[in-house]
């Protein structure tokens, strides 16, 4: 196993232990809830948008390793941006996971390449994906529960 892929492993681990962002921020204003039937995953993601960014993020939940620190991870890189950004780090992101990793900007990525290494994995996919399709929902605030079945 090379070097950098067990970095990432390490990363992964860290924020399944120690999740960031576990909370529902103070004055949240959008939320979705997530759920992945397969596994069992299921987690709430909550956002405070100000002058149309993410002033604050936070999940609350149970899940796999893998959907924790996707989520934990998740908090932490939409912090301060815009929508767009948010939907171009959301498409980045499934690129890379579904392993279509010649579309994916390592730079707009940093340490969420952690998981590139999830693509070798098809039953991850889903795992790993549940935090940010939930993310999408809050940000549609389509007040539904959004599932990856």
């Amino acid at each position: 196993m090379s070097d950098l892929r067990e970095l990432y492993q390490e990363v992964i681990l860290d924020h399944n232990r120690h999740p960031r962002n576990f909370r529902a921020p103070e004055g949240a204003n959008v939320e979705a809830v997530g759920h992945n039937p397969l596994c069992g995953d299921q987690l709430t993601v909550f956002l405070r948008l100000q002058g149309g960014r993410v002033a604050e993020a936070g999940f609350q939940g149970s899940g796999c390793a893998i959907s924790k620190a996707s989520a934990s991870m998740m908090t932490d890189a939409v912090k301060g941006k815009t929508v767009e950004e948010i939907r171009r780090l959301f498409e980045g992101f499934h690129d890379m996971v579904t392993g279509k990793l010649g579309d994916v900007d390592p730079d707009e990525m940093g340490k969420l390449l952690a998981f590139a290494g999830v693509s070798e994995f098809p039953a991850r996919v889903k795992c790993a994906s549940l935090a940010w399709h939930t993310l999408q929902a809050a940000l549609a605030s389509s007040g539904t529960v959004v599932t990856t079945e």
